[in-house]
């Protein structure tokens, strides 16, 4: 059962909510889109939906492992003490749909790929032999099923070939055309709709006049949530005006599994935000203990309850709250075991400042060394919330827990990976 969002209250008298109280309201909120159907050149990426039992065996027939001759084990055990000749009695290529049937004391030349005629049960590799076409010279035996693909070697009928919860790579896509299947059941992705707000702000192909700011929220907000495996629709940017932004964010809701509105917390544009949203739906404006980002909004909008977030104005501080507790939303709503980051401990390299009472987000940049296996962490740039190049030097967020201010050189502190590999 959903918890109840608590009625908004006056963010100068209230406390500041703990992030990880405000992580579990969100993640509470995640709906998984329903499933659909999509040929396997669509599925990629994308979380598989149901159980895909194998209707096909493969391989669907035994063949031949290499090239070779296709021969009866038995006729071939005598190598060991000196070579043995068979009479080649025919050749079959890789894709021959011609039946044939190899007689005792016979060999069948065979191509890889090849289905193997009745009564053969091995294949010896052409290097094994000098190669002739008509009278095949064996030196080495082969053993009963040496050099060849078993029926069902691989998968056989009835075998799950893609489980439930899987996501679908290279491989399972593979995998689902080898068994004959051209589509199969997805979750997919969920919908993002990314709103910038802010009559100071032009977009990039504008130059921007006296007080004027590039629209930076809308195209870093929409990689990142691409980036999490949401389809992303960036809307732009919507004046403040408040009928023209509550028609806009309203339309959005019918269409999406995720909103985000930047600009949407903080300040006085925060409040007119706050007030042209609040009759869709009960948004939460409590701060929340984290450095950058604290101001920040989220409710359950619309008639379909739609996770909706409003966030600060500055893209530094937009950013890492997206990352804190948006990405995880987005990773639960695709159906991801576990939506989180990987987070390992670190030493530092330099001291680190934080601020008091807040759990602090800092940029990073990780390191390895290489001998001892430990990581270690380098701070970049200072603890103010709009810096936003510091960020896309950092590899990792530094997490500082909010009882502490100052950390020296060499203290261990637990790191967020950004990157992939470090």
């Amino acid at each position: 059962m959903t918890p109840p969002i608590p009625e908004p209250a006056d963010t100068a008298e209230q406390e500041f909510r703990p992030v990880d109280e405000q992580i579990a309201l969100v993640l509470d909120s995640a709906v998984r889109p329903r499933p659909v159907r999509v040929a396997i050149s669509e599925a990629q990426g994308l979380l598989c939906a149901e159980e895909v039992v194998a209707e096909h065996a493969l391989p669907g027939f035994d063949q031949a492992a290499v090239d070779g001759y296709a021969v009866r084990s038995v006729d071939v055990r005598p190598v060991e003490d000196e070579p043995v000749q068979l009479p080649v009695v025919g050749e079959i290529p890789a894709g021959s749909r011609q039946p044939r049937r190899l007689q005792p004391g016979q060999a069948v030349r065979v191509a890889t790929g090849a289905p193997l005629p009745t009564l053969a049960d091995a294949v010896v590799p052409t290097s094994y032999t000098d190669g002739h076409p008509a009278k095949v010279t064996v030196h080495r035996s082969v053993p009963s099923a040496g050099y060849v693909r078993r029926t069902g070697e691989d998968v056989q009928i009835g075998d799950v070939a893609v489980r439930q919860g899987d996501t679908i790579g290279a491989a399972q896509v593979g995998l689902l055309a080898a068994v004959g299947r051209s589509k199969v059941l997805v979750y997919p992705r969920p919908r993002v709709s990314i709103v910038s707000v802010g009559d100071e702000l032009v977009d990039i192909d504008r130059t921007p006049s006296v007080g004027q700011v590039y629209d930076v929220n809308s195209y870093a907000l929409a990689a990142a949530a691409r980036d999490a495996g949401a389809e992303v629709s960036r809307v732009g940017i919507v004046p403040g005006e408040p009928k023209r932004l509550r028609e806009v964010v309203e339309g959005r809701l019918l269409m999406s599994e995720v909103v985000v509105v930047a600009g949407g917390a903080g300040g006085t544009a925060g409040d007119e935000v706050y007030a042209a949203l609040s009759d869709l739906g009960r948004i939460d404006m409590t701060r929340v203990a984290m450095h950058p980002g604290s101001a920040q909004g989220f409710g359950r909008l619309g008639p379909d309850s739609v996770p909706t977030f409003l966030l600060p104005a500055n893209p530094m501080s937009a950013l890492v709250v997206f990352e804190v507790l948006i990405r995880p939303l987005i990773r639960a709503a695709r159906g991801t075991r576990n939506p989180h980051r990987r987070v390992v401990s670190a030493r530092l390299l330099s001291p680190l400042a934080s601020t008091k009472g807040r759990r602090g987000f800092l940029r990073g940049q990780l390191l390895r060394d290489e001998s001892t296996g430990e990581y270690l962490v380098q701070p970049l740039g200072t603890s103010g919330a709009h810096l936003l190049a510091s960020l896309a030097e950092a590899n990792c967020l530094v997490n500082v827990d909010e009882d502490l201010v100052e950390l020296p050189a060499g203290e261990q502190v637990r790191v967020t990976f950004l990157a992939q590999r470090v």
